[in-house]
């Protein structure tokens, strides 16, 4: 049996993203400043990060529109949402590929992440351990 309850408002942040490359220094700023809000700051740089890595994939692999979400709760999640119902996958890259390492880092920055299907694309979620 799972216990649902409601987040308190000051606890959930929602940012629309514009579709195109300068999505990721979007979300990179609302993460500064809303985690700032929350007195979260070692938690910045890594959000920031998360967030640049997924945000990119989705303007080069998916479609949009491109929400952020972070929900401070027992934990932080971080949410990236587009359009598209792309399974997105961790690529082994070799020593020369000049990508492909987006979702390794992703899993290495996070205590857990995965992808939720929608009625009009996916959500991909990131949970960090609070400090």
């Amino acid at each position: 049996m799972a216990r649902t309850h409601a987040l308190p408002a000051g606890d959930v942040a929602f940012r629309e993203l514009p579709e195109g490359p300068i999505a990721a220094g979007q979300a990179r700023d609302y993460i500064r400043q809303q985690l700032t809000d929350w007195q979260l700051d070692d938690l910045i740089w890594t959000t920031e990060l998360i967030a640049s890595e997924l945000v990119g994939n989705v303007v080069r692999h998916a479609r949009g529109p491109v929400h952020l979400r972070l929900i401070r709760g027992r934990s932080l999640i971080c949410e990236v949402s587009d359009g598209s119902l792309t399974t997105p996958h961790i690529r082994r890259a070799i020593e020369t590929d000049e990508g492909g390492r987006g979702l390794q880092l992703v899993a290495a920055l996070s205590q857990r992440w995965g992808t939720r299907y929608t009625s009009d694309g996916k959500c991909i979620w990131t949970e960090q351990l609070l400090p």
